[in-house]
């Protein structure tokens, strides 16, 4: 069962290993890495799964970072939403058991990745914020549950509202920081 537990210093590690491993694996169709979601916010209480956001120039063959990023243990987690999926494809490692750490696939410049980045970074910058959202995250995950995948998504629905003021927020404040 997965749960909601204090921020851990050692996240920020685990995602820099992980990154160098994806970078090498990928090369150069990597445009860039980024650490999102939660665990990339100091402080700021997650899942413990480090996600990884990896900016490409194009998302036609998705079959070009499949076999890379099976290489270094990630499996190809379909979205049931078609159009979500083209737009950001997801990864997961290990491939089966608790998952350690996310990959996020999404094309450089586009809609998706600015707004995962105005999101983490008005985080970073709004520590009030971060703290509602903490504490939106343990009350849904206690309502929720954590367990499978239908609990999963019924929390991850949940925290939408949310997400979307701030990222609204963020982005009319100038968000995210280049």
């Amino acid at each position: 069962m997965l749960a909601i537990v204090p921020y851990d210093q050692n996240w920020p590690r685990q995602f820099d290993a992980e990154a160098e491993a994806l970078g090498a694996a990928l090369g150069s169709i990597v445009e860039r890495i980024e650490h999102v979601g939660s665990t990339s916010i100091i402080g700021l209480a997650a899942k413990p799964i480090i996600d990884v956001q990896i900016s490409v120039a194009s998302l036609e063959r998705l079959e070009a970072f499949a076999t890379p990023l099976a290489s270094v243990g990630y499996v190809h987690v379909p979205d049931p939403d078609p159009e979500f999926e083209r737009a950001y494809p997801h990864f997961r490692k290990p491939a089966v058991g608790v998952a350690t750490c996310h990959v996020h696939l999404c094309v450089s410049g586009s809609e998706m990745e600015r707004r995962h980045l105005a999101f983490r970074d008005y985080l970073r910058d709004h520590v009030d914020t971060a703290k509602q959202y903490a504490s939106l995250k343990r009350d849904l995950a206690e309502v929720n549950g954590l367990t499978g995948r239908e609990a999963r998504l019924r929390y991850t629905a949940a925290k939408g509202p949310f997400i979307e003021s701030v990222i609204e927020c963020a982005i009319a404040a100038g968000y995210p920081k280049r």
